[in-house]
């Protein structure tokens, strides 16, 4: 767990920055210039991501479980998910309703994508990793909140659309295929 942990800290910690220090990365990127912060942030987001993978991969050899599978969840999460990927999709379809209203659907879908999670797994390496996620989503999208809003262009009907097509056809890819073939786990039993 110890290599879950590092990994959440590093990965989670320099996507707080600009939330919780403001002061301090802008002290970075003045010190190290707009391509050399870049660089930093990308070798510890990096670093964070493969200690995330290789930790949970480790946990999930021994798992501890922290409570009985509850029957039906992974329905329930499975549902949760479709939303999660049209608030994905959102974030990059042009001249959508959910940009325009939500302001921040990647933030959001995080957000979903982490509690789903929460409720469809039982072991203190899933609580920590999905636990960590939500909890940084929240702190994340509150701080979005407090700024100026984005300009977004002015959606259309055209654009919601295609955004409900796109996250229903990358749900279906990850259900159906992805998350069986990449994590070894099928969302669907």
């Amino acid at each position: 767990m110890t290599w879950l942990a590092l990994g959440l800290a590093l990965f989670l910690g320099i996507h707080l920055t600009r939330a919780v220090a403001p002061r301090w990365r802008e002290a970075r990127i003045a010190r190290l210039g707009a391509m050399g912060w870049k660089g930093f942030y990308t070798v510890v987001s990096l670093t964070g991501f493969v200690l995330i993978l290789w930790g949970y991969s480790l946990a999930r050899q021994q798992p501890v479980v922290l409570w009985p599978a509850i029957r039906g969840m992974n329905h329930g999460a499975a549902a949760l998910m479709l939303v999660a990927m049209v608030l994905m999709a959102a974030a990059y379809v042009p001249r959508n309703h959910f940009k325009a209203k939500l302001q921040h659907p990647m933030t959001l879908s995080v957000k979903v994508w982490a509690f789903a999670h929460l409720i469809a797994n039982n072991t203190l390496a899933d609580v920590m990793l999905f636990g960590s996620f939500l909890v940084w989503s929240i702190l994340v999208f509150r701080a979005a909140r407090r700024r100026p809003a984005p300009a977004t262009a002015t959606p259309t009907v055209a654009g919601s659309a295609a955004t409900v097509v796109a996250g229903a056809a990358l749900w279906a890819f990850f259900a159906f295929w992805a998350h069986a073939a990449w994590l070894g786990i099928a969302p669907l039993g």
